[in-house]
């Protein structure tokens, strides 16, 4: 692959209006009113002896037909290619790329939300599946019963664990939580809850009535199903 031409644009970008310069505008509007180009032209820092950086960023990005997916795969080699750009400036915009697709990968996931008891089963069977001792865990919900966290609260032995309030509702606090969904499993598949899954049910209850997080609903999960404290009318 030979060298792209060059665009007769040798005006350093110093020489332009303040409010032009992409750095300056940047600071000035704001990085949303600056074009692909402009940006680039940041990254790069500087341009050639014939061009300026926001030449050289308009030349790069017409190559690759203005389409930034494209950009995005050019690689290392060929953005050398490019008049101006050495391993310092192609390193920059690979890393600037590759932070954008980290970001993408980053952003929030679409909050599930919770209209039954079968939809927090759904979401919590996975954490139970084939699990040989007891584990209780929450789910923390937003005012729209849309689920925030799944947060482990305490794990034990095959017929039981400790659960403290004070850590439930420390996580509900920490998370800004409306409410919440209370679930343990019982490893030897008895959906029946205990006297003690009871008694926990109702100090947790009454517990987050105080805090004003609303329990929700208490599932005893198995491999073979699931027991609802709100669908029998224990909540």
């Amino acid at each position: 692959m030979k060298k792209h031409s060059t665009y007769a644009n040798s005006i350093s970008i110093k020489s332009w209006a303040e409010e032009d310069r992409p750095r300056e505008k940047l600071l000035l509007k704001g990085q949303k009113q600056l074009s692909n180009a402009e940006l680039l032209a940041i990254v790069l820092g500087s341009g050639n002896r014939e061009e300026s950086a926001l030449a050289l960023a308009q030349r790069i990005l017409k190559f690759h037909d203005n389409n930034l997916e494209a950009f995005s795969k050019s690689g290392f080699e060929n953005l050398k290619k490019f008049k101006g750009i050495g391993d310092a400036k192609a390193i920059n915009i690979i890393a600037a790329l590759e932070l954008g697709t980290r970001r993408m990968a980053s952003a929030p996931k679409k909050l599930k939300q919770i209209l039954s008891s079968q939809d927090a089963f759904e979401i919590l069977k996975q954490t139970f599946i084939h699990l040989e001792t007891e584990e209780f865990w929450i789910l923390l919900l937003n005012r729209a019963n849309k689920v925030i966290a799944k947060k482990q609260i305490s794990s034990g032995g095959v017929s039981g664990t400790v659960v403290d309030a004070k850590i439930v509702f420390k996580e509900a606090l920490k998370q800004l939580a409306s409410s919440i969904i209370l679930s343990h499993n019982h490893p030897s598949g008895n959906l029946k809850p205990s006297q003690a899954d009871l008694d926990l049910t109702k100090k947790l209850k009454a517990a987050g009535k105080t805090l004003d997080i609303a329990v929700l609903d208490h599932l005893i999960i198995t491999d073979k199903g699931y027991f609802s404290f709100a669908d029998e009318g224990f909540l």
